[in-house]
């Protein structure tokens, strides 16, 4: 009898289905984009390496893709041509100045009172009705100068950047305070942290009053509390913004000096007797600016304060002092000779 062919027949249907699995598992490996990287070790492809792939770019909403445009045009705006430029000094204060008759010796002038980040749009929509003022200052009511008008004058007329404050801190009140609830328009990747006070170029303080879609978003989701992460949107909103629309155009560092040192939630205050000519002297001698990460590392961060290319001191205010130091800071201010 002749041998019967069906046995042999079905041996091979098993090689003919583990090929047939196997040519789907390479063909998916390729056309599939993996997160984890499992294809990598099914398929020598140049697309596994150590590095993560690319984000794929995010398609913008047509609310970001107008203030985005609306940033462009007025950061490339040619700053108003002026015979007298001005620079506006804008004091966030809950009450009156109490080194007012220090100031009023610095320049002569007196603004009011008002208080956070709406009230700093607030007093750079009064200070951009003068087409004359081409810089502005924000101080608080315990801040002083530590040089003289024309020093200060020089110093934020002839550059090109705004003195934002502005850096990346991975801890828990820098990142930590990032929130989903920013998406999409503020991915955590662009949060930032810095000083709140500030002094910005014309075209800057434009930008600040023109925002509206980043802006909302602190508004909205940066508040203290737990379920907001304890966020404070005067600590991360311009520092996060300008790093977003134009972070070339800002020094990263704030020109008003404030003392972290003791590791305590408000900085170190000065009474009159700490008050000297040492200290402004120390302050205003500061070239370098420090940045310290709040995650359990506290790494130090230091770099110098380049200004137009040549290393410059960086501070031209110093807070936080009492009102009973004023006294003291009058004969120090008529005396101080580096200024």
């Amino acid at each position: 009898m002749a041998p019967r062919s069906r046995s042999s027949s079905r041996r091979p249907l098993w090689i003919i289905v583990l090929i047939a699995f196997i040519c789907a598992v390479v063909i998916g490996a390729y056309l599939y984009n993996p997160r984890h990287y499992t294809a990598c070790y099914l398929v020598s492809s140049d697309a596994c390496s150590s590095q993560p792939p690319p984000e794929p770019a995010r398609v913008y909403t047509d609310d970001e893709i107008a203030a985005r445009a609306i940033m462009r045009d007025v950061i490339r705006a040619r700053p108003v041509q002026s015979k007298n430029p001005k620079i506006a000094f804008m004091f966030l204060t809950p009450s009156s100045l109490p080194f007012e008759k220090l100031w009023e010796k610095f320049f002569m002038v007196i603004w009011g009172t008002i208080s956070m980040v709406d009230a700093e749009k607030r007093l750079l929509a009064h200070a951009l009705h003068d087409s004359e003022n081409q810089h502005f200052v924000l101080l608080s009511e315990s801040c002083v100068p530590l040089h003289n008008f024309d020093y200060i004058y020089s110093y934020l007329m002839e550059t090109n950047v705004s003195f934002v404050d502005c850096f990346d801190d991975p801890g828990p009140h820098g990142a930590g305070r990032y929130s989903e609830h920013m998406l999409p328009e503020i991915v955590k990747r662009d949060w930032r942290k810095g000083a709140q006070w500030f002094t910005v170029k014309r075209q800057h303080a434009v930008l600040i009053l023109a925002d509206a879609l980043y802006y909302g978003k602190f508004k909205h989701y940066c508040k203290p509390g737990n379920e907001w992460h304890n966020c404070y949107s005067d600590e991360h909103y311009l520092p996060t913004l300008f790093n977003m629309a134009d972070p070339t155009g800002i020094a990263n560092w704030s020109v008003t000096h404030v003392d972290w040192s003791e590791g305590k939630w408000h900085p170190k205050a000065y009474r009159a007797v700490d008050t000297s000519f040492e200290l402004l002297k120390n302050i205003s001698s500061i070239d370098e600016i420090i940045h310290v990460t709040s995650n359990a590392k506290h790494v130090v961060m230091r770099r110098p304060c380049m200004w137009n290319g040549m290393k410059r001191p960086c501070y031209l205010f110093a807070r936080k002092f009492y009102p009973e130091a004023l006294d003291n800071l009058m004969n120090i201010f008529s005396n101080f000779t580096i200024i």
